[in-house]
């Protein structure tokens, strides 16, 4: 890190959430080592992520993982951060010094009406960033005010409540995991079980398809996805739209394969979902029996 970016560094605490990051914690931490405050809240990793945590200076803390969402606010209520300003991160995503000179600059200038600020991920696979085939820009809300964000769970990730106006940030974090393809397909499945809870509870709902039209992209996204919950062929369908349509071919066959990887990911939720629901069928016909 350069000196200029050092001197300009933000009044911000880093939150890193983990479960055995030892292959990616590293890296992580040193992006953070602009950070007078960084903090590791972990799920009770069976690694080195622990001793790794010392060995960098990061405060070390542990609880029990429920969810993304319940996480984060355990993490905020629980760890005492610094700074007012908390910049969230999962293990395998990074600053870059161009991110800091940013957010110091905002901050700085920042409107009492601000309690958040979005940035957009880079995704890294194979070496490479895939930038179409990723569906960048991906949206996430992580620089936040320990005071007014509140997070939620939602399928496997989180949504979250802010008091006041969400900023955006024009510098992105990297995104780039190195437990390779085989830890990827296992995340995924768990993800698609989470996703599946989510989905059954929500189909209920109306479709809300005003938000598709809105101005937040985060709002679009959530709505683009309510759209697909019920949709037959999702797997091939999001195939075309993300390979074709968002022009993950850009990427070449690094774009292909990923585009390929994500479609089996919708149908993953597809099967955990009907799963469910034959599970729920069949506890309800053996209680009419008794």
């Amino acid at each position: 890190m350069s000196h200029d970016v050092a001197r300009r560094s933000p009044p911000v605490t880093a939150m890193v959430f983990t479960l055995d990051e030892e292959l990616n914690l590293p890296r992580c931490l040193d992006s953070l080592a602009w950070c007078d405050d960084v903090i590791v809240i972990d799920s009770f990793s069976t690694d080195r992520t622990e001793a790794i945590c010392k060995e960098k200076g990061a405060r070390f803390y542990q609880h029990a993982f429920e969810g993304f969402g319940s996480q984060r606010n355990w993490a905020v209520d629980n760890c005492a951060p610094k700074h007012a300003w908390i910049l969230m991160l999962d293990a395998d995503e990074r600053t870059t010094d161009e991110l800091v000179v940013e957010m110091g600059e905002k901050l700085q200038a920042s409107p009492p009406s601000i309690g958040a600020y979005r940035l957009a991920r880079r995704f890294y696979l194979w070496g490479r960033w895939l930038e179409h085939s990723s569906l960048y820009p991906t949206w996430v809300v992580r620089l936040v005010h320990r005071d007014r964000v509140r997070y939620k769970n939602r399928g496997h990730a989180e949504t979250q409540e802010v008091d006041g106006e969400i900023g955006e940030l024009a510098h992105d974090l990297i995104d780039e995991n190195a437990k390779g393809i085989d830890e990827w397909f296992e995340r995924q499945l768990r993800y698609a079980g989470k996703e599946a809870q989510f989905e059954l509870g929500e189909q209920e709902k109306p479709l809300g398809l005003e938000r598709l039209f809105g101005g937040d992209p985060l709002e679009r996204r959530a709505a683009l996805k309510r759209l697909g919950f019920g949709m037959p062929g999702r797997a091939p369908l999001y195939f075309l739209y993300s390979y074709l349509l968002r022009q993950g071919w850009k990427d070449g066959s690094d774009g292909l394969m990923f585009c390929a990887m994500k479609a089996i990911f919708q149908q993953m939720i597809v099967v955990k979902k009907y799963d469910l629901q034959k599970k729920a069928q069949g506890g309800a016909a053996a209680s009419k029996k008794k």
